[in-house]
């Protein structure tokens, strides 16, 4: 019996605005799309953490015994500086200031992503199409919505029609907005050209003179809009209808809401069972912006080399920081905050090392390990709430201390059970990885080896005063002595 079936789970739905019970629609199967990034520029940390949250996903679904098809795309065309359809191709805008060909901004900027992801241990999706490797596809659904009339032509350029589809549908039904208030609350502006109305959006757009990217349809060569990529990427590879859809919360409206609309004007009544978004990242209690300098990218975290960071933090410190909070809460990053986790993050691997090491007894285990592991599962299931995980698991890491201290005790059959439930959690869903011992490291050892031996000559003298003196000090700059039957062993706390 795969393990799905005896761990339900619940998902908190963006369309339904509740907790659900998540029901494939093929059994034993998920079909799972999530936005990918535009690669104008390097990947910013609010983009990792979106990425990030749903790698956890993808993970746990393998983990309960799913086959998943999870497709991400990567935008290389088509998305433009302002979303009402105005402005440059944010690729085409790079290229030109940087006197390149756009295919090589593309290069550059989907590399560093991929070095970015593999570096917070992401696993790469089952299938990343692009946006301009599925032209045809995205010239097929627009002739179809215009059959369907829910688009019109314009000047070379073709509109989706929003009265038109909401006259028969509900436009806003994933963000909650009414179009009769967006109609109100909408400015005459100048910049609404050729269309009808200010919430229409662009199927397909002409291309100007001095427009690089540009391709042949029949309505004259021209480019695709932004939200057509993503139904017809999302469509090919997981069908008419698939389960899950994710993305960043500044998705939901307006890229979310049209490409519900377009799938469901294409013929699809209802695309997509579940909507997940994960929130936005901040940075000193602030919202990130390049403009203020309240910004960081994900090697300027790694270096150190950031003005908004005190020190360098590794990729799985930055990775197991933005799981201690829900994926749907607002996550504030700071000096404070990630040092703190770096501590958590070493004392969580420490006590893995030391579970194999654990002493055993023939008689009880101190903690009922079927009864932790089964919350460990009850945290992923109720709508993937890794904090509560994160400080479940900590308890097995209390236990692992007790046990090392002989305040508690372990058979032999239990300590490789709670072997087995932190590997899974921690490696397997979490994607946390150990890190390599660094030179620092290195240079921590050999100088806690030798403050070791100068406090067991002091003990042997019974110069206790030096010898408490070298503890209570090193307990102070947060590293705790241990004295055992095989000697003493310390830890960072």
């Amino acid at each position: 019996m795969a393990l799905y079936s005896k761990q339900p789970l619940s998902i908190y739905n963006s369309l339904s605005g509740k907790k659900e019970i998540f029901r494939p629609i093929s059994e034993g199967n998920v079909g799972m799309y999530v936005c990918g990034p535009t690669v104008y520029s390097n990947v910013h940390l609010g983009n990792c953490r979106t990425f990030i949250s749903f790698d956890m996903i993808f993970r746990y679904l393998r983990h309960l015994g799913y086959k998943v098809r999870y497709v991400r795309n990567i935008t290389d065309a088509g998305h433009l500086e302002d979303d009402a359809d105005q402005g440059e191709d944010k690729i085409a805008k790079k290229a030109r200031l940087e006197q390149i060909e756009p295919m090589e901004v593309v290069q550059k900027y989907t590399v560093d992503f991929h070095n970015t992801m593999a570096a917070f241990n992401n696993l790469p999706p089952s299938i990343e199409p692009t946006a301009t490797g599925h032209i045809l596809e995205q010239i097929e659904i627009v002739k179809q919505i215009i059959e369907n009339g829910f688009a019109y032509q314009v000047n070379g350029s073709v509109y989706f029609d929003v009265k038109a589809f909401n006259d028969s549908s509900d436009y806003g039904k994933l963000s909650g907005r009414k179009l009769e208030d967006m109609i109100h609350n909408t400015r005459e502006t100048s910049g609404q050209g050729d269309k009808r109305n200010p919430q229409d959006f662009a199927l397909w757009k002409k291309a100007e003179a001095t427009h690089i990217m540009r391709w042949p349809s029949p309505w004259g060569e021209g480019f695709p809009g932004w939200h057509l990529e993503c139904t017809a990427m999302s469509t090919k590879y997981l069908g008419e209808q698939f389960d899950i859809h994710g993305g960043g919360m500044d998705l939901k409206f307006p890229h979310h809401e049209c490409e519900i609309a377009q799938a469901e004007a294409f013929g699809t009544k209802k695309p997509v069972n579940y909507w997940l978004h994960a929130n936005m990242l901040t940075l000193n209690g602030k919202k990130m912006a390049k403009s203020t300098g309240n910004n960081i990218l994900p090697h300027e975290m790694f270096s150190g080399s950031n003005p908004n960071i005190d020190k360098a933090f590794s990729p799985s410190v930055v990775r197991f920081f933005m799981l201690q909070a829900h994926y749907r809460s607002v996550l504030d990053l700071s000096s404070v905050a990630l040092s703190a986790s770096e501590k958590g993050f070493r004392k969580l691997m420490q006590a893995i090392s030391d579970t194999h090491k654990l002493p055993t007894t023939t008689e009880t285990t101190g903690i009922d390990i079927a009864n932790w592991e089964q919350r460990c599962y009850d945290a992923m299931n109720d709508d993937f709430n890794t904090p509560i995980l994160i400080a479940t698991l900590f308890e097995g890491v209390k236990f692992v201390q007790a046990v090392s201290d002989g305040t508690q005790s372990i058979t032999l059959k239990d300590r490789e059970r709670l072997h087995t439930v932190f590997i899974h959690f921690v490696f397997d869903v979490l994607g946390l990885s150990e890190e390599i011992q660094n030179q620092d490291d290195q240079h921590l050892s050999g100088a806690m080896k030798l403050l070791i031996q100068l406090r067991e000559e002091a003990r042997k003298r019974k110069d206790f005063s030096t010898s408490d003196l070298i503890r209570d000090q090193l307990k102070e700059a947060g590293i705790e002595l241990k004295d055992g039957k095989d000697g003493t062993t310390y830890n960072l706390s």
